[in-house]
């Protein structure tokens, strides 16, 4: 199967981050790679932040996909760490770069899609208040975007789902205790 003019560009593009910072990467260095010349990256992309957040939203859809039924605050935790470990390299040049804020906007976008599908399944035959679930579901979103972000200030090297694990073996019955003082009686 032949690859699209767009898949060679991010083929490209990604090749070039194993080898160099991605604030050294220039148009010219991704045409040359594949071959193409300038008006045609220019066709697909407006600039290398834009090629970014194709490939970084491409990857939060792929995570929102894979987890498209989420059973446990664990595994809401295992989709957001997927979505920095897949393509660890990547991630964590553009986590360096002048676009984190890309990354950061993709991260909690996963994180409030799995948490609130899980929240979803936890709060079926619970009476609780518009505003307790936006508490409930806004705290733990926040945790599990605080545990990608500190394992990218790590710069990767924790083991985040052994973190993940035991945080959640930590904190077992604590969001079935808040579901419970939040019901409606």
């Amino acid at each position: 199967m032949r690859k699209s003019t767009d898949q060679i560009i991010r083929d490209a593009f990604l090749e070039l981050l194993e080898e160099k910072d991605i604030n050294r990467i220039t148009v010219r260095d991704i045409v040359e790679r594949c071959g193409v010349n300038r008006n045609t990256f220019y066709y697909h992309y407006q600039d290398i932040p834009s090629l970014i957040e194709t490939l970084t939203k491409d990857r939060a859809d792929e995570v929102i996909r894979r987890y498209h039924s989420v059973d446990s605050l664990e595994t809401a935790l295992y989709a957001a760490a997927d979505f920095a470990e897949a393509d660890r390299r990547v991630i964590m040049h553009v986590y360096r770069s002048a676009s984190r804020d890309i990354l950061e906007m993709h991260l909690w976008r996963i994180c409030r899609y799995v948490v609130d599908s899980f929240l979803e399944k936890l709060f079926q035959g619970h009476r609780i208040s518009e505003e307790d679930r936006d508490i409930i579901s806004r705290f733990y979103q926040g945790e599990c975007f605080g545990l990608v972000m500190e394992w990218l200030n790590s710069n990767g090297k924790d083991d985040i789902r052994g973190k993940i694990h035991r945080f959640c073996e930590l904190r077992a019955g604590v969001l079935e205790a808040m579901v419970d003082r939040a019901e409606i009686r």
